[in-house]
Parts: structure tokens; C-alpha cells; sequence
């Protein structure tokens, strides 16, 4: 319970999916639809009362309607609002296609819950791997920090904005991440940033905003490498609680019990 005696908005955070069109498709030889079934199983057993679950991109490999329609009919199953952001895998038409009749859940978009705005942001570049936001995302961006309904502000994207320590990994950082960061600065609102691409955990912190991101539901890459790598972590979900007076608590929580074989002699992905 937070001070005023309101209980904290539950949001649970998963990403980089990377769905097939085919259920046996896989990824560096693990197969994805098996993977994030185990994490979506984890998530109900663990997360009775969620409010809100975002989807932080890379929900398809393939950017099938099959693969998101299968996601969209898993995550329906939690009866509970979920939003998604597209990745560098993803295509926008057929995620719009699957959300035809609410659109609305797809970024950019602002979501008032609560206390608390969400802003969720596309850093894709049509066609391309790397992180970018636009004249027209800073601006969209600076428009809805400055028009937040919520006392406090959680923005969510897809790459990451900070280099994660990985040679290979932060040639994909976001390029824009000076204005993101100085658009930021302005709005003392804004509690925390969260993303997913990086298939891994970290947590930080910078001029007193939260960092996160958070494991992929399917392979993991291997922390501080110069080289692409992966490692046999397993995968999991990131749970956050948004109290009604800024403060955040926030833990990844991964599957445990079962042997997820990675094909480490595939490069890239």
C-alpha cells in the first residue's frame, strides 16, 4: 500500500517475443512459442491483479497476422488492457490488422491510469536494426509530458537509450538519445524509462529517472560481449509497482524448472 493507503498499479512488462507464423519456428534453435507460453504461464501464476501489461516490440520475427494473432488471443486470456510497442522486427500493418478495433493500444499512444501517464514511444527506423526517434516522436514526445494527466510519468520504448556495456548490441542505441534524455530533464514527472531489444536485465539510474530492461520471453543475449552472444538464462517477465507517490518497485522474475536448449553455434538473429 502506498502512503495515502491506495494500493500501486500492477504492470507487467514483456518483449522480444519473436513469434513465427508457424508455432515450431525458432530462434537460434529455441522455440519461441514454447518459450513465452512458459513465461505467459509464470505471469499467471504469479500475477493475480495485474492493471496493465505492455508488450515493449519484437513481438513477431517474421511479422506474420498469425504470429500476432496468436499473441493477441494469449494475452486477451489475462483480461486486462495491454499495450504494444513495435520493434525492428515487427511491421506495423499486420499488428494493426490484430488491433483493428482498438487501435488506440498500439504506440505512440498515452495512457492516464490512475495517478500515473504512460508514454509509449516507436523507435523503429523503417527497415533498419538501430534506435532512433524523430523530429516528430521528440515532439510527441515533449506534448505529452507536458500535458500528463498523472502526477508521475513512466515512458516506455523499445531500444535501449544507454549503452548496455555490449560492443555489438550499442551500435543499435537509440541515435537520438541526447534530445530524448534533455526532453526529459524538463519534466521532473517523469519517474522512469523502460525497453526491451537488448534481451536482458538491467536496472539503473539517471539524474534520479529509473532505467530498466528486461529478458526476452525467449533467448538471452550474454551480458558484455564484444560479439553477438547468448547465454542459457531463461527467460522471463518484468513486474512493476507504480505507487500513487512516485515511487516504484520492480523485479524480473524468469521460468524456472525447465531446460531451454539454445543453438549457440548460429550468429545473429
Amino acid at each position: 500500500m502506498s502512503k495515502a493507503g491506495v494500493s500501486p498499479l500492477r504492470v507487467v512488462q514483456l518483449s522480444d517475443c519473436h513469434l513465427f507464423a508457424d508455432t515450431e519456428g525458432k530462434l537460434l534453435g529455441l522455440n519461441t512459442q514454447f518459450s513465452l507460453d512458459r513465461v505467459l504461464d509464470l505471469i499467471r501464476a504469479e500475477q493475480p491483479n495485474i492493471d496493465l501489461m505492455l508488450a515493449t516490440g519484437d513481438l513477431a520475427q517474421d511479422a506474420s497476422f498469425e504470429a500476432y494473432k496468436r499473441l493477441n488471443d494469449a494475452l486477451d486470456t489475462f483480461d486486462t488492457p495491454c499495450y504494444w510497442l513495435e520493434g525492428n522486427h515487427d511491421k506495423p500493418a499486420p499488428m494493426l490488422d490484430v488491433l483493428s478495433e482498438r487501435l488506440d493500444k498500439m504506440s505512440p499512444c498515452v495512457i492516464d491510469v490512475g495517478n500515473w501517464t504512460i508514454v509509449m514511444l516507436d523507435s523503429t527506423i523503417p527497415g533498419d536494426v538501430p534506435g532512433e526517434l524523430y523530429d516528430d516522436d521528440i515532439a510527441f514526445l515533449d506534448r505529452s509530458l507536458k500535458s500528463a494527466k498523472g502526477e508521475h510519468v513512466l515512458v516506455c520504448l523499445h531500444h535501449h537509450p544507454i549503452p548496455m556495456g555490449c560492443k555489438w548490441l550499442d551500435t543499435q542505441v537509440v541515435a537520438s538519445a541526447g534530445r530524448f534524455f534533455d526532453t526529459i530533464d524538463q519534466y521532473p514527472s517523469v519517474r522512469a524509462v523502460i525497453w526491451g531489444h537488448v534481451h536482458q536485465e538491467y536496472a539503473g539510474e539517471r539524474n534520479g529517472v529509473k532505467l530498466y530492461s528486461v529478458p526476452s520471453t525467449c533467448v538471452q543475449f550474454k551480458p558484455f560481449s564484444d560479439d553477438f552472444a547468448v547465454e542459457k538464462t531463461p527467460p522471463g517477465y518484468r513486474w512493476l509497482d507504480l505507487y500513487d507517490d512516485g515511487r516504484i518497485d520492480t523485479q524480473v522474475s524468469r521460468v524456472e524448472g525447465i531446460e531451454f536448449e539454445v543453438d549457440l553455434s548460429i550468429k545473429g538473429y
